[in-house]
């Protein structure tokens, strides 16, 4: 899974990436710091099942910081979305391209509407944040009514002829976007329009169509950023208020404290609510006065720099997401190198244990006998739904050594 951030320029979308990364992508205040999309690896946090069974954890994939399990996922940032990006103006077109095999998108948004619809800096409050948020879902829309026009006429005359059933072409045309027949089906059916006559569609039911899919395909959330300043309190209100997740953000803050972390300044997991430092003599009078500055604006005030809380939310609310444990040896719930709790899978809610055996590797799919609940012992079959936090062992014929 893949999720993308998105937003227009000058939001502190490329700061958001380097403080869930610890990547160096340039970041200034200016439009279109980012040009070329750029792909790094962020953490899903969840409390580690190790807790739960009273076992000492050594991970191979992840980390395991106090009970608290950070699982590696994908992240990509691409380049800022302007007004008329539909239309290939600013670097819109690549913009959209990029985000074709993303998952879900945390749509960074400047709370404090410091920055106008281009992204250039204005005065603090001056801009309406939703006006950002409307006018990207709106681009994205407008995009993706042309990717599904271009053959339009053809595809409705193709259908209505008895040659083919509109789900599937259109799926097959929208494969690169990640939107399956599934997905389209049930567009047509939630909105009650006439799968077998396309033509009769109009202008309106086609926008509505469009604008299910990309909710759908793309779902998204945002990220209010800058939430340290006081313009942000208030409109943040206003964003929670249309019904999207909204999750205050202080992109900076989190930033200072993971590179504080890093250099052992600080004792901090990413999404901790608090910090503690570790060696105050160490510290210079300016960056004292930074910390004291987050523990205050930020921390005191919204719990957290809402960094992680995104990431989170992308993967367990937006992707539905779970995470289990696969293991070699159920008796010690450990790898065959004797690693216990080596892995944790992050797979979509409904995913199976033979589904989880091709995660693994083809041939343990392939080959599947049975799954076992390793702290229970009970056996499973091919298509038992896995659980969130469940410990299986994968039985094939031909298992990997």
């Amino acid at each position: 899974m893949l999720v993308g951030i998105i937003g227009k320029p000058n939001t502190g979308k490329s700061t958001f990436f380097n403080a869930a990364t610890l990547m160096n992508v340039p970041m200034a205040s200016y439009p279109f710091t980012t040009i070329q999309p750029n792909y790094g690896i962020a953490y899903l946090r969840k409390e580690c099942v190790c807790k739960k069974l009273n076992v000492k954890d050594s991970p191979v994939n992840s980390m395991c910081l106090n009970g608290i399990r950070l699982i590696p996922v994908k992240l990509v940032d691409v380049a800022g979305l302007v007004p008329g990006a539909s239309q290939g103006r600013g670097l819109g077109n690549k913009f959209l391209d990029d985000l074709r095999q993303a998952d879900a998108l945390i749509h960074v948004v400047d709370a404090s509407g410091s920055t106008d619809e281009e992204g250039r800096v204005c005065e603090a409050g001056s801009h309406d944040p939703l006006n950002d948020v409307e006018f990207v879902e709106r681009e994205f829309n407008l995009w993706l009514k042309q990717l599904l026009m271009k053959d339009w006429q053809r595809i409705a005359r193709t259908v209505e002829a008895g040659a083919g059933k509109l789900a599937p072409i259109l799926a097959q045309r929208l494969s690169g976007l990640s939107i399956g027949e599934q997905v389209i089906q049930e567009a047509i059916g939630r909105l009650g329009l006439k799968a077998e006559k396309p033509t009769s569609w109009s202008e309106e039911q086609i926008d509505r169509f469009v604008d299910y899919l990309r909710r759908s395909s793309k779902p998204s959330l945002i990220a209010a950023n800058k939430c340290d300043l006081p313009t942000s309190e208030k409109n943040i209100a206003r964003l929670k208020e249309t019904g999207r997740i909204v999750i205050p953000c202080a992109s900076e803050a989190e930033l200072v404290l993971r590179r504080a972390a890093e250099k052992g300044l600080i004792d901090y997991i990413p999404g901790d609510g608090s910090f503690k430092i570790r060696a105050p003599e160490k510290l210079t009078a300016e960056q004292k006065r930074a910390l004291e500055f987050i523990e205050r604006r930020v921390l005191a005030k919204w719990g957290s720099t809402g960094v992680q809380q995104a990431i989170n939310a992308a993967y367990f609310q937006l992707l539905q997401s779970i995470v289990v444990y696969p293991v070699e040896d159920e008796s010690r719930l450990s790898d065959k190198k004797g690693n216990v709790l080596p892995d944790a899978k992050v797979v979509r809610r409904g995913t199976t244990a033979r589904d989880l055996a091709y995660l693994i590797h083809t041939d343990l799919g392939d080959t599947f006998l049975y799954a076992v609940d390793a702290v229970s012992g009970v056996r499973l079959g091919a298509d038992h739904v896995l659980e969130d936090g469940q410990v299986i062992k994968i039985v094939a014929t031909g298992r990997r050594g």
